[in-house]
Formats: C-alpha cells, sequence, structure tokens
C-alpha cells in the first residue's frame, strides 16, 4: 500500500518545523511529489487555524450585536453542519479586512481550540474524515506531510486547556488514527530526553510575546491550573505530563511510527536517520 500521509509530533521545542521541512525535502529528492502543511498553515487540509464557530443561534446573536459589521460577517462566514466557520485570520491576513479589536475578540472567544472539548473533537474528526475520503477518492499520488496536528493539538485541546480524563483523550487521538487508517501513515515522534532544557532552550530563542502567551496557556487553565502550577517550571510540569500522556499514545497507535531522539539538535545526524527511515 503507498504511503500518502505522514505526521510529524512532538513537543514545543523539539524541532518539529525543521524535521518536516527536513523529510519534505528527502521525499523530494526522491523524485516524490510532496504537500507539506505545518504548524500555522490558514489553508490546512485536515485542521482549523484560526477559524471560530458558531452555531446558527450564536451567529446570529453575534451579528445582532455587531450589527454595523453584519454584512461582512455574513459574506465571509462558511456554512458548516448546524453553523458557520468564521475564518477570521484569513479575513485579516489574506483579505485584508480590518474589524475593531471587540468584534475580533468576540469572534476569537468561539475559536475552534477555544470551543468546548465535545464540539471540537466533531469539527476536527470531521474534517479529517473528509481530508482521508478526499485524498483516496482522487488517487492523490503525492505524499502529505503534517506537523502537530495529529497528537499535539488534541492534547493541547484535551489536557492542556480542558483537563479532560486520560481515557477521553487517548480516545481522540486513536479515532483520528483509525480515521487515517487508509492512507498509510507513517508517524515520526520527535523526542527530547531534557524537557526543562528544550523548553527554556525555546523561550531564550523566541519572542517574548510568545513564551508569556505559552506559559499563560498551560498553566492559567485546564490541567495547569487544576495542579497549581504556575510559571516556567509550572509549565516544564504540564509538559512533562504531555509527554508521558503522548508516548503511552504512541505506544498503542496501530501505524508504521518512529521514535527520533533530537535531543542534540544535530541536523546531520537527523538527515541520515530519516534519510533511513524513508528509503
Amino acid at each position: 500500500m503507498a504511503r500518502q500521509l505522514i505526521l510529524i509530533e512532538g513537543l514545543p521545542g523539539s524541532g518539529k518545523s525543521t524535521i518536516a521541512k527536513m523529510v519534505s525535502e528527502i521525499l523530494i529528492e526522491q523524485g516524490k511529489q510532496v504537500q507539506l502543511f505545518q504548524e500555522g498553515n490558514l489553508d490546512h487540509p485536515a485542521d482549523y487555524e484560526g477559524v471560530a464557530f458558531y452555531y446558527a443561534g450564536n451567529f446570529e446573536a453575534l451579528l445582532s450585536t455587531h450589527e454595523e459589521y453584519r454584512e461582512t460577517l455574513e459574506s465571509n462566514a462558511i456554512a458548516h453542519d448546524q453553523g458557520f466557520l468564521i475564518p477570521y485570520r484569513k479575513m485579516k491576513e489574506q483579505w485584508g479586512i480590518d474589524l475593531p479589536d471587540h468584534v475580533v475578540q468576540a469572534i476569537v472567544s468561539r475559536d475552534v481550540y477555544e470551543i468546548p472539548f465535545e464540539q471540537n473533537v466533531k469539527l476536527i474528526t470531521e474534517k479529517l474524515q473528509d481530508f482521508t475520503q478526499n485524498m483516496l477518492s482522487t488517487n492523490d499520488e503525492s505524499i502529505t506531510i503534517f506537523e502537530c496536528c495529529f497528537i499535539q493539538n488534541p492534547l493541547t485541546m484535551g489536557l492542556v486547556k480542558c483537563n479532560q480524563s486520560k481515557e477521553q483523550n487517548v480516545q481522540y487521538v486513536l479515532e483520528l488514527g483509525r480515521i487515517i487508517h487508509a492512507l498509510n501513515p507513517l508517524l515520526i515522534y520527535i523526542d527530547q530526553k531534557d524537557i526543562s532544557y528544550t523548553f527554556n532552550k525555546a523561550v531564550s530563542e523566541r519572542p517574548k510575546e510568545w513564551s508569556e502567551g505559552f506559559i499563560n496557556y498551560y498553566t492559567n487553565q485546564g490541567f495547569g491550573q487544576a495542579q497549581g502550577y504556575q510559571g516556567v517550571a509550572g509549565t516544564v510540569q504540564v509538559l512533562q505530563e504531555r509527554k508521558k500522556l503522548e508516548s503511552e499514545i504512541y505506544g498503542l497507535l496501530q501505524m508504521d511510527k518512529v521514535w527520533l531522539d533530537n535531543s542534540d539538535y544535530d541536523r546531520e545526524a537527523s538527515r541520515r536517520k530519516l534519510e533511513k527511515i524513508l528509503e
């Protein structure tokens, strides 16, 4: 069975973006057709980035509250199931539509990764089902690479934000695995042995706004808040719990998978390993 999907996963700062690009380069050198979708891609075919979801009644309430922007919101909203999707980041960054901050904040409050857990699961699983069916029905011979949308994003929602039970989080990812089974996926998990070092390295290399937002997200809601964790040390504790859960899920997944140690951030060594994996 031809492989149609490669999944790159790992904790923040583990090197997912670098490895995902490296995998893409190796496959292209092998003569393969490749589609790479990295974290933050606004056109992701199996995930949502900068998109809010409103049920019909909630959408009408939004329009009524911000009547002067009704036409703009209605013309850019996408009907979906019993509600509407609002691609608010595309509206601003690609279509040049500027909305006042108070309107944007109202929309962002219903981001797909801010809504209740059950609604998020439904939207994500349905979108992945659509992607899988499209790949199978079109006989697309390209290999698609996804960075972080298979394990990281579901657990960020289920564990970090909503503090769901281990069973619910495990079931979420295993269901995603069942959906993509027909695409013969390969999971490459990027491991970092020292989580504290990895996170502090990311903090030192990235903008202060990133680290402050990340720490706030990981400690002021969900699992981190329930445990009373604070600051950088608390964030590392949440990441350690996430790593523990991801390791367990990795062992349960029924697909081709590779655990790639990237603790030394040695690009040449990683490339040699990947070339063997992708032969």
